[in-house]
């Protein structure tokens, strides 16, 4: 095929691209209000093991779960509902990111507990996680990194539904020639997550909020990402707004004479992915992070990290860590308007990680279990009043 065929092509396909996210931008003009879980009668948690280490870590974060929620679930007012099929092998046979039984199950759901999923490298299957981001609307990705002893309280605010994900498997390559990818930035989404950083910042008494991007060199995308943040930064007028450059704020995290001064961070997707995997290395690896996909009708909580297919190869599966899992469970709590436990469950983990540290996972045999460390987090729970 000629290239002038096959521009042609790439045209067709760049107006269908263009259709399909104006579309999109009318659907969140018609979004429902956001779910109030503190009123909510009946509350079905979905728990969705994934592939690789991922059914291993989230088998014991249900079990916390479930301990945490025993007078609840016997109540009626809260279902943990178990979901398969969301496996790599399963993925790759029905050739879908996310099967579409599986996506109705989960459909069914509130809120999703699911553990890492494997994206398979080329070819043009999408990552599962991009996939549910869209299907649920998914919009805000929020992680929060915590050390105490330096003075470090960040949580990050990543738009989630857009940027260079959004289309990441509907690039247009002239065979021999180029390829390009594309980039997505909505009016609407940009406000929708930029509103949700400056809330969080009004209702926890925060004082700053860092608006990270490249606007500098990404004039159109960035540059509106930018804008439109501080229209709402105007709408806060006790909360300062920041520029901020990715490269520069990336070196900030890592200086220890300025890092400290940052409280909340809203950014693009594709730099929210990158900086906070930084961020959760600050604080002492991915596997001690936690992560939260919130959209106005469903949410789901996850691991910042992978499967580890390594371990599974390995034999080592079970020595996994399943602290960052745990603290998706925490998130998740909070989420449905259970504070408390929430608040039990922190405490529990900052006994088991930071102060006693009778139970050390260190993702091999010379280390606890899994299943060891979730049984020390239980019997530390049973302590806490």
């Amino acid at each position: 095929m000629s290239y002038t065929e096959q521009m042609e092509n790439a045209v067709s396909a760049f107006r269908a691209l263009l259709k399909e996210q104006l579309d999109r931008t009318e659907k969140m003009k018609n979004a429902a209000p956001a779910v109030d879980y503190a009123k909510k009668e009946h509350i079905r948690i979905g728990i969705c093991g994934g592939d690789g280490i991922g059914p291993i870590i989230v088998r014991e974060a249900q079990r916390v779960l479930s301990f945490l929620l025993q007078e609840e679930i016997e109540k009626g007012r809260i279902e943990l509902f178990e979901i398969e099929g969301l496996t790599i092998e399963n993925r790759l046979e029905k050739k879908e990111p996310v099967p579409s039984d599986v996506l109705a199950a989960i459909k069914t759901c509130d809120v999703l507990l699911k553990g890492p999923t494997t994206t398979p490298k080329g070819g043009t299957m999408e990552s599962a996680n991009v996939a549910l981001r869209r299907e649920l609307d998914l919009y805000a990705n929020v992680r929060p990194v915590v050390v105490a002893e330096e003075g470090i309280d960040w949580i990050f605010y990543r738009e989630n539904t857009e940027g260079e994900y959004v289309l990441g498997s509907r690039g247009i390559e002239i065979e021999g020639a180029l390829a390009m990818d594309f980039k997505v930035t909505t009016d609407l989404g940009t406000r929708r997550i930029a509103r949700a950083a400056f809330e969080y910042a009004k209702n926890n008494g925060k004082k700053n909020v860092a608006i990270v991007t490249k606007a500098n060199i990404m004039k159109k995308t960035d540059g509106n990402f930018t804008a439109i943040c501080h229209e709402v930064a105007k709408e806060y007028p006790d909360i300062t707004a920041e520029d901020w450059y990715i490269d520069i704020m990336a070196a900030n995290l890592v200086n220890p004479a300025i890092r400290s001064r940052f409280e909340v961070f809203v950014l693009p997707n594709l730099y929210g992915d990158i900086i906070t995997d930084e961020a959760a290395q600050i604080q002492g690896g991915v596997g001690t992070a936690g992560s939260a996909n919130v959209g106005d009708a469903y949410a789901m909580f996850e691991a910042v990290h992978g499967s580890a297919p390594r371990m599974i190869e390995e034999g080592i599966g079970e020595y996994a860590n399943p602290s960052s899992i745990l603290k998706a469970v925490e998130m998740l709590l909070r989420h449905i308007a259970l504070a408390d436990k929430a608040d039990k469950l922190a405490s529990a983990m900052q006994i088991c990680g930071e102060t006693e540290k009778k139970v050390v996972v260190t993702g091999d045999k010379n280390g606890a279990t899994c299943k060891e460390y979730a049984d020390y987090v239980m019997e530390t729970l049973q302590k806490i009043s």
